[in-house]
């Protein structure tokens, strides 16, 4: 059976942690599937704390862009994270609608095989608005990605300090 489950909320609030202690609890073999791009030496700090904190028993894939690519059918998955995977396609594409277009379709693609399927995002448009045009124009598109896998989504969390609100 298909299961798709949303984490959501604000840095630091839990949500990786979070997902990662759902997806042990469903299986004894998770897969982590991390979306990001190492940008400098502080982000790659982060995910070897990451990859330290999850242990031997997770099958790790590394994909920015192209998650169908992988089969996950008959698996519990975490994807870590959709804010990461929208920086991927934008600053390739620029274009808020095309981006947006492209990532649906590709999620879509993704989760069709039956697995359970554990996305983790980002509340960014929860702060102020920025005085940035990209930065603007990317929190639309995240905005919009996070409620079109919520729509999707059989459950929603949101993390408030370490704390899971369930949203659906």
């Amino acid at each position: 059976m298909k299961k798709i489950i949303l984490i959501t909320g604000g840095a630091r609030s839990g949500k990786s942690r979070y997902a990662e202690q759902l997806a042990r609890s469903l299986t004894s073999n998770p897969v982590y599937v991390a979306t990001a791009h190492i940008w400098d030496k502080e982000f790659g700090e982060r995910v070897r704390r990451h990859q330290e904190r999850r242990g031997p028993e997770w099958t790790t894939i590394e994909e920015e862009k192209q998650l169908s690519r992988h089969n996950l059918a008959g698996r519990v998955a975490v994807i870590d994270c959709i804010t990461l995977w929208c920086t991927n396609y934008f600053f390739e594409m620029k274009e808020v609608d095309a981006t947006l277009d492209a990532l649906k379709d590709e999620f879509d693609r993704f989760t069709t095989p039956e697995a359970t399927y554990i996305f983790v995002t980002n509340e960014i448009g929860m702060g102020g608005v920025s005085d940035n045009d990209v930065q603007r124009r990317f929190t639309d598109l995240q905005g919009w990605m996070n409620q079109y896998v919520a729509s999707k989504a059989d459950e929603v969390v949101l993390m408030v300090a370490g704390i899971p609100v369930k949203i659906k």
